[in-house]
């Protein structure tokens, strides 16, 4: 294995290293889900900089642009997740769930066309490959934090299985 290689792997690790173990700092309660998404975000970033072989110059020019399209993507999600709590299963509204279905379609074409348009922006940042390496690199990360989160699930399953274990060990020398 390169050298290069091998600098890279240490680097990703370091960051989703950062993302699992970095205590939290003296934030309130109930923040913790932000505090979350704010280690995700760091990790994403040093991921898709270090997968894309971003240049300084390219990362300064990079992140506005995709920190901007990411919100509008999310956006659009959050528009179809409000229209589907007015739109449950108990309400049979035939009217109210075809709305829905019309919804979801033009939200699809309205983020196919955001990223239509995105796309032309960063190929002013970044090459036609670094596109292409993005949207794997997306996929990579968003696989690698879910193999991570279930490792996480069941070496937490694990140590209360053991912590029980051993409860009941107590018990019975008592």
């Amino acid at each position: 294995m390169s050298c290069e290689r091998m600098k890279r792997i240490v680097w990703i690790v370091f960051w989703l290293g950062f993302f699992f173990t970095a205590p939290a700092q003296d934030a309130p309660p109930g923040s913790t889900e932000n505090t979350a998404r704010e280690k995700i975000k760091a990790a994403r970033i040093g991921f898709i900089t270090q997968r894309l072989n971003l240049t300084t110059e390219q990362a300064e020019k990079f992140w506005p642009v995709y920190n901007e399209f990411m919100q509008k993507r999310l956006d659009l999600r959050n528009q179809y997740k409000e229209s589907e709590k007015t739109t449950t299963q108990n309400n049979p509204d035939p009217k109210q769930q075809q709305a829905l279905v019309d919804l979801g379609l033009k939200l699809k074409q309205d983020q196919i066309n955001l990223e239509k348009e995105y796309s032309d922006k960063l190929k002013s940042v970044i090459t036609p490959q670094q596109i292409l390496n993005l949207h794997q690199a997306e996929r990579d990360f968003r696989t690698t934090i879910i193999q991570m989160l279930n490792n996480r699930r069941l070496q937490q399953q694990r140590s209360e299985t053991i912590r029980e274990r051993n409860m009941r060990l107590r018990e019975r020398k008592n």
